[in-house]
């Protein structure tokens, strides 16, 4: 897994504050040296146009705001990523029902496993 990440730029969508924390410390002991992080919808499409990502982690509810506009700007640009979530119940909604959720609360083996799933596939 650490070579699956090592030298990729990730994109971390994520509102609660201590969650994103522990995040960005599974990436890094995944090996992930680059990581971006956005607390709203505004400050992650805003990240995606000036920047270039090879994977997204998105949570699907930003303060009660949908993460699907995030969804499309990534999908537009070929970018894999997945949703990560208390809310949905395994499936993904909206515009993107065929992406994978890693459903909260996650393990450290949850993350990479998901990761793994997205990387390794043609969808993402």
């Amino acid at each position: 897994m650490h070579n699956l990440l090592t030298g990729r730029n990730v994109l971390v969508v994520e509102d609660e504050m201590l969650i994103l924390m522990m995040i960005e410390d599974m990436l890094y002991d995944l090996g992930c040296g680059s990581i971006v992080t956005a607390a709203s919808t505004k400050q992650a499409l805003a990240e995606i146009e000036t920047r270039v990502f090879d994977v997204a982690m998105l949570d699907s509810n930003l303060n009660g705001e949908s993460s699907d506009p995030i969804a499309d700007a990534l999908a537009a640009r070929g970018v894999p990523f997945f949703f990560a979530t208390g809310h949905r119940n395994g499936r993904a909604e909206g515009g993107h029902p065929d992406r994978l959720v890693l459903k909260k609360p996650f393990s450290l083996a949850d993350v990479q496993k998901t990761f793994r799933q997205v990387l390794c596939t043609k969808n993402g």
